[in-house]
Order: C-alpha cells, then sequence, then structure tokens
C-alpha cells in the first residue's frame, strides 16, 4: 500500500512552491506584514488563481471540490515560505459555510472560490477560550451582541462568521463587512504575516445560516490541521535555513556544521520532523474518509506539530548564534509564525487534554 501523496498532490505542492518563491519572498514578506493592514491584494489574487482560496469549494459553486489533506498541502508551502495574508481565515469560514444553509452557500461560495470575497471566522472569546459551548455573545431578532477575540483579518474581510446563541442555542452568524453596531480593533501580535483583531458587536444586523455547533466545530478543527500543516512547512524551512547556515558559516577554520554537537541537533531535528509529517496528513485524511476520527487527530497533530515548531525554531535560532536573533536576518519571520500557530485555537496542553477525553482515557 502507498502511503505517500498522489502525483497530483506532489504537483499541487510544486506549483504553489514555485509561485511563493518567485512571487512572495522574504524581502516581500516583510514589505506586506509592515504594511497597515498585513494584506496584498494582488498576492491574494495570485493564490486565488491557482485555486487556493476555492480549493474545496464544491466544484457546483466554482471551486475545485477537493479534500481537505489537498488544502492542508497548501497550508504546508503558505508555512514554509511564511506567506502573509488571509489564507487561515478564509479556510475556516469556508469550512463552516460548507456545513450552512444551501442559501449562504450559493450566495458566497462562488466569489470565495475566484478570492473575490475574503472570508473570515469569529469563534474566541475572553482569554484561549475556543469552545463552542462556552460562548456568550448572543443573537436576538437578527441582531448580535457581544466581543469575539482574535479574529483573523477582521479589517479586510467581507464577511465575519461568528459563533453566538439564541433561544435555540448555539449557532453560527453571518455578518457582512460595513455592518452597523460592529467596531474592528485590530491587535498588535507577534506574528505580523497573520492580524487578527478584535470584534465588538452592539446590536450588529446578522444572518443565522446554521443552527447547532457541528459548522463551529467543524471550522476549529479544520483550523487545528491546518495550523499543524503550517507548523510542519515552517519547522522544515528553519531547519534548511539552518542546514544551510551550518555548511557556510567557518569557526575555527572549518564549517560549524562539521562539530559534532552541531551536527547532532540537526539530524535529531530532523528525525523528529519527517515522521511527524504523517500526523497530519492522517488527521487531514480522516476528515473526508474516517469521520470518527476528526476530532481527536485534528488536535493531536495541532498539538504534536506546534510544540514541533517551537522546539525546531528555537534551536535553529541558538545554531545560528548571535545573528539569528537580529531583525535583519530573516529568521524571526518563521519565529514569529511558530509562536502563533502554539497559541491560536488552543495551546498543545488544552488540545492533549481533548484528544485524551475524546479517547475515553
Amino acid at each position: 500500500m502507498d502511503f505517500g501523496l498522489t502525483e497530483d498532490q506532489s504537483l499541487l505542492q510544486d506549483s504553489i512552491k514555485k509561485f511563493v518563491e518567485a512571487e512572495c519572498p522574504p524581502t516581500r514578506v516583510r514589505d506586506i506584514m509592515e504594511s497597515d493592514d498585513g494584506h496584498d491584494p494582488a498576492l491574494w489574487r495570485g493564490l486565488a488563481e491557482l485555486g487556493v482560496a476555492g480549493m474545496t469549494v464544491p466544484a457546483e459553486h466554482g471551486g475545485a471540490g477537493l479534500e481537505l489533506l489537498d488544502l492542508a498541502l497548501a497550508s504546508d508551502i503558505l508555512g514554509w515560505a511564511a506567506i502573509p495574508g488571509p489564507f487561515l481565515g478564509n479556510a475556516m469560514a469556508t469550512a463552516a459555510l460548507s456545513q450552512s444553509d444551501a442559501d449562504a452557500q450559493e450566495r458566497w461560495f462562488p466569489s470565495v472560490a475566484t478570492g473575490e470575497t475574503v472570508l473570515t471566522v469569529a469563534l474566541g472569546e475572553g482569554i484561549g477560550e475556543w469552545d463552542a459551548a462556552a460562548v456568550q455573545t448572543r443573537a436576538t431578532g437578527g441582531k448580535l451582541t457581544g466581543e469575539k477575540s482574535l479574529v483573523p483579518y477582521a479589517e479586510i474581510a467581507d464577511v465575519i462568521l461568528v459563533t453566538a446563541i439564541d433561544d435555540d442555542g448555539p449557532g453560527l452568524w453571518a455578518v457582512e463587512r460595513g455592518a452597523s453596531a460592529m467596531e474592528i480593533t485590530a491587535l498588535s501580535g507577534n506574528d505580523l504575516t497573520r492580524r487578527v483583531a478584535h470584534v465588538r458587536f452592539d446590536g450588529a444586523s446578522a444572518r443565522k445560516i446554521a443552527s447547532g455547533r457541528i459548522a463551529a466545530d467543524y471550522a476549529r478543527d479544520v483550523g487545528l490541521v491546518l495550523l499543524a500543516a503550517d507548523a510542519s512547512g515552517g519547522a522544515h524551512r528553519c531547519l534548511e535555513m539552518t542546514t544551510e547556515y551550518a555548511l557556510t558559516r567557518e569557526q575555527f577554520g572549518q564549517v560549524i556544521g562539521a562539530f559534532q554537537g552541531v551536527k547532532h541537533q540537526l539530524a535529531n531535528l530532523a528525525c523528529d520532523l519527517e515522521p511527524a509529517v504523517s500526523l497530519w496528513w492522517y488527521a487531514a485524511h480522516a476528515f473526508d474518509h474516517i469521520q470518527d476520527k476528526t476530532e481527536r487527530h485534528a488536535a493531536l497533530a495541532k498539538s504534536h506539530l506546534t510544540d514541533l515548531y517551537d522546539t525546531t525554531v528555537r534551536y535553529a535560532i541558538e545554531l545560528h548564534g548571535g545573528i539569528g536573533f537580529t531583525w535583519e536576518y530573516d529568521l524571526h519571520l518563521w519565529f514569529r509564525r511558530a509562536m502563533f500557530d502554539r497559541a491560536f485555537l488552543g495551546e498543545s496542553s488544552y488540545h492533549r487534554r481533548r484528544a485524551a477525553d475524546l479517547a475515553g482515557w
């Protein structure tokens, strides 16, 4: 049995990698992340033309109709290149929309597939609270009241999908850009390639598009897998950068990669990273083929890969020495991204507890 990627999946990754290498090297990443909103519409259009924006949008709505594994493979490459932009929030919202009513899908899926409409999700409340059962935002008569924390790219999103509760319990509401009684406040975070905002609703007009917590939970779990894939790509990039540096940086008359303490650390990181790839591959595959394992394996993949990313980038900085700590050297782009991946949607310890509970331990 072949547990590798298909030829089409390998071609997909190669195409995205060639695009981001040509169109968004670290110099452009820096330009975008230092802009006011951290978003480059031209870059997003380019990714949309490659099919990234509509990868999991059903074919009948103009998308590619692919599986989560395909989308995670794209996330892997975007993490490898530290690409800024609304990919994560848009992908999570697309997943939520797929579990919503047909009218909402008909309205937004076609323009999402082309990249014209940018979606995002507002799930979190308070500090580190991502459980739909703990939602406090309320919907009354088509109006939302409450606050949401860490909403990805809320300032540029055309539609924000919001978890809230009404008399029937939890559900999902859509709030369009420019809605009155909605206040968006940009937050200052460590990772400038993924912007987040605090959103306050004070009677904002909203449309209910899904009942229950299925759509919100599905979006969260998709986000966990995409963060795991992003972490995998970023960790591999850090290992590549450090290996290249170790083979060129000389000390005491020889390259530092010849020192046992350096090459052993690099070898250990490689041995940790390679088998971990299968963890997020399987978690993504489970979404479309083994649904009863979806939630637990998404939690496991996110917790392990983001921890591993954090470890890898810290070793990478240490092995670079003083230059690794400087703003001018690019390694901090991935260090900051690793911090975001580990914290967003819940820390590793939280998801390990969830995975244990889901396993009945």
